[in-house]
């Protein structure tokens, strides 16, 4: 809206020196000068520790479609089409016959990537992201006084983003003290320091905004949420309480713009250190397994099922043989509390057992036709690497495309009426799956003509289809529905 200068002029009889004494006047009255002199100072917590802290540059080698230049010797109406041409396609030329640009063989490219990392131990341990250095060919550390090392990588959890990698120092290193996640109240002051767009050790502040938050990424999603300043390349880095101990690694954003609108995102340390510590002993996470498909308990359910308040996990499925069905957990049941801890979310119960040593005796309380019941649950091993979908995940990668299952919770956070199948999360220009048209946000609903209503159900349907067969895919997008045939060669 234009603004007239005339609108913008004092009217007569206004004086600037009247003005400005009442704005000091009343601005000055809501200024507190003890709440002023409280507010802390980062800046002995950034000296300190701000050398724990390290930056990661990638590299990392791919194919992409060759391109050839224009042949302009024929009239425009025979130019080729733009898109046809970055994208690969056949296009007639002015003889019929298909036009090369695009078709010859792969050339090969490198991506660089950019992220953070913190030292926890003086022998050169670092945790970071699993998404920093996943696919990465080489993996550099820089120090805050530019020194560089090369890393190799211990060993890594993609259920939980986490990756531990290693360097081989001159000498000893400055580490990390890690704190207590679960003592961390919303409002807590917490400091985040990282590389976010490849500005080093940068350093950014905030409180504490939220606890055991779910962005539908996976079963063990159990971030702190805060406004700290996060972006890209912050991820992997620490957040740290006033104390100087790290309590998180930052490691998601959620903005429609790419950038930081204060909703960041980090895995609680809790979480990290059980996971760093057998990925230090054995390169691998094993996880403790109950068995049990759940969802969360609203009012509406509390209130159906007589429970005194909304909390606790409502079993909807008891998997037959499971240390669940053995303990006696029927399907109805509502678990409250896990071992010493109440479930005040569900999002709290897998990560509690994925925690718990396998072999290990769980006492398991239930709320079952209004009364209270206890239990003791042996614990057992969760197998997530079947041979099904570890060839499934290779030969998604080779079809250009990422995806994870799509679940009801996900679906309503995504405003999707779809609320079943295999959510594509992303798809490389010029792989097979982007020349079959798929896009982010696709939901595949069947393969081959076979319904997918999950991801166990999508790896076995995936690693059964030949090596030189075309696949079948129904997908759904939107209100609507297609299906598209994918090339696997």
């Amino acid at each position: 809206m234009r603004t007239s200068l005339s609108n913008t002029l004092p009217a007569p009889g206004f004086s600037p020196a009247l003005f400005l004494a009442l704005f000091f006047l009343l601005t000055g009255s809501l200024v507190n000068p003890a709440q002023a002199a409280s507010l802390p100072s980062f800046a002995d917590l950034v000296e300190t520790h701000g050398d724990t802290v390290v930056n990661i540059y990638t590299t990392q080698t791919v194919k992409a479609p060759s391109l050839h230049p224009f042949d302009f010797k024929g009239a425009p109406d025979e130019l080729p089409d733009l898109f046809e041409y970055f994208f690969g396609r056949p296009h007639p030329n002015g003889n019929g016959q298909p036009s090369p640009h695009g078709n010859g063989q792969p050339r090969t490219q490198t991506r660089t990537s950019l992220g953070s990392g913190v030292i926890t131990s003086a022998d050169g341990y670092i945790l970071t992201n699993n998404h920093v250095i996943e696919n990465a060919d080489l993996i550099h550390i820089r120090f805050a006084n530019r020194k560089e090392y090369d890393a190799k990588i211990i060993g890594r959890d993609k259920m939980t983003d986490l990756a531990l990698i290693k360097i081989e120092p001159e000498g000893k290193l400055p580490f990390v003290k890690m704190g207590n996640s679960d003592t961390l109240r919303v409002g807590d002051w917490v400091v985040a320091i990282g590389n976010p767009f490849g500005f080093e050790q940068t350093v950014t502040a905030g409180i504490v905004s939220g606890k055991g938050r779910t962005l539908g990424g996976g079963a063990y999603d159990n971030f702190i949420q805060t406004d700290a300043s996060i972006n890209p390349g912050n991820s992997g880095g620490p957040l740290f309480n006033l104390d100087g101990e790290m309590v998180g690694i930052n490691s998601a954003i959620y903005s429609r713009s790419g950038g930081n609108i204060g909703l960041g995102f980090a895995i609680p340390i809790n979480m990290a250190k059980n996971v760093m510590a057998q990925l230090r002993e054995s390169g691998t996470v094993t996880r403790g397994w109950l068995g049990v498909r759940i969802q969360p308990v609203n009012q509406d359910i509390a209130d159906q099922f007589g429970l005194e308040r909304p909390y606790g996990a409502l079993v909807g499925q008891v998997e037959e043989g499971s240390p669940a069905a053995k303990a006696g957990i029927q399907q109805g049941d509502i678990i409250i509390r896990f071992k010493d801890k109440e479930i005040a979310e569900m999002t709290m119960l897998p990560t509690l057992v994925s925690q718990t040593p396998v072999g290990e005796k769980a006492e398991v309380t239930l709320f079952r036709k209004g009364k209270k019941k206890s239990i003791n649950v042996t614990i057992g091993k969760l197998e997530t690497e079947t041979a099904a979908s570890a060839e499934a995940e290779v030969k998604t990668a080779t079809l250009g495309m990422t995806v994870q299952e799509l679940t009801p919770e996900l679906a309503e956070s995504l405003q999707m009426e779809q609320s079943t199948g295999v959510l594509v999360t992303s798809v490389e220009g010029g792989s097979p799956a982007a020349l079959a048209g798929l896009r982010r946000g696709d939901v595949i609903t069947e393969i081959n003509q076979i319904e997918v209503t999950d991801m166990e159900t999508f790896a076995k349907l995936l690693a059964q289809s030949k090596a030189d067969q075309r696949i079948l895919l129904l997908v759904q997008r939107g209100a609507s529905s297609r299906y598209v045939v994918l090339k696997t060669k």
